[in-house]
């Protein structure tokens, strides 16, 4: 009976193993030595992009792994050839540092057993594929609430690069708590990058007369901040802290601070505690933050929203759900 046991159990360990069995340590940490990374777009785009990699430089450093990374890779096509690149190159790990890779990993992680796959803001998950999304519904709330208390004509908009975004709904809930006689105009790009569209947009928006904008998208976002401030409008950066560009008509940014987030990730994986599925991460794990206020913000509000951010990181609840 007690070696019919042992011999359950072994099999046990070895069912639970998974894909990692081979990169396994004594205990439950993971030896990882490369990751590597696939990017949408470009590593010098000022934004996404250049965020993801600074987080793979930083993974780099923190957890003295090797990285490689992979530029332009848009397609099911192109993924399927980086990968295997990759898996050549003994690589263990693969981030792919955009919603769209959680779809094209899904369909091809079965055939990689021994790659970890992680991507951001999706729902496809497996054993061997996990899912980091930002808890950015709370972003959008604060956002919204700065927006309402600033604008003089009670008109804000946001310019949403799609319509799943939390943050749009967010956005809208934060306005209507802080100011319940503003009007909210949405407006979708479909896509992270369409700058053209999107300054369409604003133009628009600007003849309604809204006074603060939230470009909620990537390469557009710089766009729309610069616009406002030469016309001289508020608005809420986006992913980085955008005062840099448009100076005191930022009102704040909202910011993702995917670099942590990607160190956070590999940490919990190399420790043995980032199975396979879906996580949420936001202001609590302080992977989300709100950037500089501009000075035109009064400092009555910026301490509202600082202890209201804290007590979210508390309770989990939204100042309208307390």
């Amino acid at each position: 009976m007690h070696i019919l046991r042992r011999f359950m159990t072994f099999l046990a360990i070895i069912l639970l193993s998974g894909p990692f069995l081979a990169s396994c340590q004594q205990g439950d940490h993971y030896q990882i030595e490369r990751v590597g990374m696939l990017i949408e777009h470009t590593i010098n785009d000022q934004t996404w992009g250049s965020k993801g990699y600074h987080g793979l430089l930083d993974i780099q450093e923190n957890l003295n792994v090797e990285v490689l990374f992979r530029e332009g890779v848009q397609t099911q096509q192109q993924v399927n050839i980086a990968v295997e690149e990759l898996s050549n190159q003994g690589v263990q790990v693969i981030i792919g540092h955009s919603s769209i890779y959680g779809e094209f990993f899904n369909r091809i992680q079965s055939s990689y057993p021994d790659i970890q796959f992680i991507y951001v803001n999706g729902g496809y998950s497996a054993d061997n594929l996990i899912s980091l999304n930002f808890n950015s519904l709370a972003m959008g709330f604060f956002a919204g609430m700065l927006a309402g208390e600033m604008t003089e004509t009670n008109q804000v908009g946001i310019i949403a690069a799609f319509e799943w975004q939390p943050e749009v709904e967010g956005f809208y809930e934060g306005v209507m708590y802080q100011n319940k006689n503003a009007k909210v105009n949405v407006q979708y790009v479909n896509g992270w990058d369409e700058s053209p569209l999107a300054l369409d947009y604003y133009r628009k928006m600007r003849e309604e007369q809204v006074d603060v904008i939230y470009p909620a998208g990537d390469a557009y976002s710089l766009a729309v901040v610069e616009s406002a401030m030469s016309e001289g409008i508020y608005s809420i950066g986006y992913v980085n802290d955008q005062q840099a560009q448009g100076g005191q008509s930022v009102l704040s940014s909202t910011i993702q601070h995917i670099d942590k987030l990607y160190v956070y990730a590999l940490e919990q994986l190399m420790d043995g505690n980032l199975p396979g599925g879906i996580y949420n991460f936001g202001f609590t794990e302080d992977v989300i933050s709100m950037g500089t206020y501009s000075n035109h913000v009064p400092q009555e509000m910026i301490d509202l929203l600082d202890h209201l951010i804290e007590d979210y990181k508390d309770t989990g609840l939204l100042p309208h759900q307390s």
